[in-house]
């Protein structure tokens, strides 16, 4: 519009919202002018515009620029008005250099807050900024977080609009799309968006025209599965609730501005009537579009008398529930008394509130009023504080309401909470979920999302080419879990814990060890315990028949002990099992170590005396005189003290402990005993393999002796099995995991205490038992002599 022409628009409708509006400002100023201490001595007047047509606005703007005033004897101390944003804009292009205050009751749009544009601009409804901060936390309350935009063709919807979509991703909120609805091109594109669109949300950021005109038009879409979120231009506005508007209205819900009731102003507005104001066409005009009637003759309208009754018959004029808007005109109007009140209050020629020189009443101007509108702060009779911030905003305060449709289709708007900026952080959205009706069919709290939130045990990952809120979720890596929703990343558990099966929770790690319990390491015990029972039983039956010849040449006092140390080798295998200690890491190691030790001394010491005992023979040779009882008891008291001599150097330094062994597996703790000094545990294997190696030596020499001294083949083949038994161990325990390591250490130990029993004392024992005629001296003589 570039104002170099008066266009004129000719008026075809009655917005009787805004009639409301005019007599509210009329009922206002008429209860100021009564109030004696409010502008004592001075009284208000007014001059009402037509908001049809844009010459009308203009006109009002231009008189107060140049001080026209038909018959008004006072000065213009500012302009109400206008209900459009859009109008309110052009307006204060106007006004704004003159410094004439503008005061709006309706007028929402954020960018009006902005002082260097709008320098003269106050407003009694709250900008739409906090309308659309209020919207994006009612989202984030419902965790409505893929929703969808239907605006009209309005400064205050698209500066709503872009608001809105600039602040949503701070709250997490992603819109799926904003589609433009106009009332004169086809509805195309908007169908499409909400037929086709997985957002259940639709906001609809819309005059109120524009809003009548699309439920108007959608009507017969059948769209009944959104939930519909309103802004404060419509949402309060039973006027839209015709029958077949009522499915898409069920549980609409929105901000609106608090429904303040202003004493009298209800009646005063339902007392309308052309015999009370004769003068006024307007009225008359209006009460004749009502019921149809005209106060001039006519052939088409019946002859309206004025004693009509507004409130029998159903018209727009009087279909409203509440006066939320009319509240802020009541408002406006009072900040226009207040401000020039406190400019009229001097004392000492100096204004109390600014400082300035006193002016009289006469004297005033707009920019003096405009000065004071900065400072006004008074309550009104109905108890509501006015005051204006830095950007002439009033506190913003609204209720959320909720379209309830009933069965006899009546449509009831129910407050169902508050927002409040004023409020503490985390209070500022107060909500009674129980009062609530929800639209699209559902009885239950819609669901809004483009994907469900991540549940506990994956992570949250963004798809750059997607919305944010369409997300990917993925499983937590093994080791990691995730304990809730949406989580960015995964947490590492603890060494010492790892998580369970769905991977929301760390949970202490099993141990592991050779237990007693388990069957493996039940055979071994039963194996062990059946080792020390044939020991037992062998030194039984040695015990017994130790005046028999075949236990005294075989030596009955190393064979004696010989069988105790067997014992002790398969007792000790029972160290081994069971979880382990720092007593038991000592002893498993050092008990296997000894006992093996004298176990092989003794056998070494049969092996060496069979040897001698053949050498003795021959002439000129007393080796048996030197290896008598004492020097055969002694040197299995060398041999195994060295081990003894080992076992405390490896004690001392750096003994056997304890261990739980993480590495091997990863979702298990194993319970080891870690053998301390390497050095200290192959030294204790060493000693016994050179032992075990000088035996197998000295036996094989000797396996060709007289069958009186058979045994020297019988601890060669025992020698054998030993030999092969721990040379096969070595890289069976290195390479077995966790408890199987224990058990390959306990098989090799058992094995070989088994080899020595059953290969030295078996044969023996059968003789013995089943064959007694082979034990006699004469036999013995005899098979010595054959040899011979």
């Amino acid at each position: 519009m570039d104002f170099t022409a008066m266009p004129y628009e000719t008026c075809s409708t009655w917005n009787f919202r805004e009639l409301r509006f005019a007599l509210t400002v009329i009922f206002t100023i008429e209860e100021i002018n009564k109030d004696p201490t409010l502008l004592p001595g001075t009284t208000l007047g007014y001059r009402l515009y037509n908001g049809c047509g844009s010459e009308n606005l203009i006109r009002a703007a231009i008189e107060a620029l140049n001080g026209k005033r038909e018959h008004c004897s006072g000065q213009i101390i500012g302009l109400l008005g206008h209900s459009s944003s859009g109008v309110s804009q052009y307006i204060n292009y106007i006004l704004s250099p003159l410094s004439v205050p503008h005061l709006s009751h309706l007028s929402t749009c954020a960018c009006l807050s902005n002082k260097k544009i709008y320098p003269t601009f106050f407003r009694t409804v709250p900008s739409d900024f906090f309308q659309v901060t209020g919207l994006l936390q009612l989202m984030k309350y419902f965790d409505w977080r893929w929703v969808g935009i239907i605006y009209s063709p309005e400064l205050y919807a698209y500066e709503g609009t872009e608001n809105f979509i600039k602040l949503s991703k701070q709250y997490g909120i992603c819109v799926e799309y904003y589609q433009e609805y106009s009332k004169t091109s086809k509805p195309t594109l908007v169908v499409e968006a909400l037929k086709t669109s997985s957002s259940k949300v639709v906001i609809l950021f819309m005059g109120f025209s524009y809003t009548y005109s699309f439920f108007s038009v959608f009507e017969g879409y059948n769209i009944t599965d959104k939930q519909f979120i309103g802004s404060e231009s419509w949402i309060s506005q039973t006027k839209l609730a015709s029958r077949e508007r009522r499915s898409m209205l069920q549980g609409a819900m929105g901000f609106a501005i608090p429904d303040v009731k202003v004493p009298g102003l209800r009646e005063y507005l339902l007392r309308l009537n052309p015999l009370k104001e004769p003068q006024s066409e307007i009225v008359k005009t209006v009460w004749g579009h009502i019921f149809g009637c005209a106060f001039t003759p006519s052939n088409t309208s019946t002859m309206c008398t004025g004693s009509e009754d507004l409130l029998t018959t159903p018209n727009q004029y009087t279909a409203f529930t509440d006066l939320r808007t009319e509240s802020n005109v009541y408002n406006a109007v009072y900040s226009f008394a207040h401000a020039l009140h406190s400019l009229l209050q001097c004392k000492n020629r100096l204004n109390p509130t600014t400082g300035n020189a006193c002016v009289s009443k006469t004297e005033v101007r707009p920019k003096d009023v405009l000065e004071h509108l900065h400072y006004v702060n008074f309550t009104t009779n109905n108890d509501a504080r006015v005051f204006f911030d830095e950007n002439g905003d009033p506190a913003s305060h609204y209720d959320l309401v909720n379209w309830q449709i009933h069965r006899n289709d009546s449509a009831e708007i129910v407050t169902i909470g508050l927002y409040r900026t004023s409020s503490l952080e985390g209070e500022n959205l107060q909500i009674l979920d129980s009062k609530i009706t929800w639209g699209g069919g559902n009885n239950k709290v819609v669901r809004s999302v483009c994907r469900e939130p991540c549940p506990l045990g994956t992570r949250k990952a963004i798809n750059k080419n997607r919305p944010v809120c369409c997300f990917d979720c993925f499983e937590c890596p093994e080791g990691t879990i995730s304990n809730q929703t949406d989580s960015p990343n995964c947490l590492t558990c603890p060494p010492e814990f790892w998580p369970n099966e769905s991977k929301d929770k760390c949970l202490s790690k099993p141990t592991e060890y050779l237990s007693y319990k388990e069957i493996m390491g039940t055979l071994l015990t039963i194996f062990s315990c059946i080792g020390v029972f044939l020991s037992l039983l062998v030194l039984i039956i040695f015990f017994t028949h130790k005046e028999t010849p075949i236990v005294k040449a075989n030596n009955s006092e190393l064979s004696f002990l010989l069988l105790l140390s067997l014992k002790l080798c398969f007792l000790c295998s029972l160290t081994f099992i069971g979880r382990p200690s720092e007593w038991s890491c000592k002893l498993r190691h050092t008990a296997f170590g000894i006992t093996f030790v004298l176990c092989l001394s003794c056998v070494l010491g049969k092996t060496m005396l069979v040897v001698l005992a053949f050498r003795a023979t021959l002439p000129s040779n007393n080796m048996m005189k030197k290896f008598g009882p004492l020097q055969q008891r002694l040197s299995v008291v060398i041999f195994t003290s060295v081990q003894v001599v080992i076992c405390i150097l490896w004690l001392s330094t750096n003994p056997p402990f304890p261990k739980e062994n993480m590495k091997y597996y990863k979702e298990k703790i194993i319970l080891e005993c870690d053998v301390g000094s390497a050095v200290g545990f192959w030294a204790v294997l060493g000693y016994i393999g050179c032992l075990a190696l000088l035996c197998f030596i000295l036996a094989f020499l000797a396996r060709k002796l007289p069958d009186t001294f058979n045994e020297a083949k019988l601890i060669t083949f025992s020698m054998l099995i030993f030999c092969a038994v721990w040379i096969t161990f070595i890289p069976a325990y290195v390479s077995s995991p966790g408890k199987f390591t224990v058990a390959v250490e306990i098989f090799a130990i058992l094995a070989s205490s088994f080899g020595l029993l059953i290969c030295i004392f078996a044969p023996k024992c059968y003789i013995i038992l089943f064959k007694p005629e082979k034990n006699s001296k004469k036999q013995m003589r005899v098979k010595l002599k054959s040899r011979s």
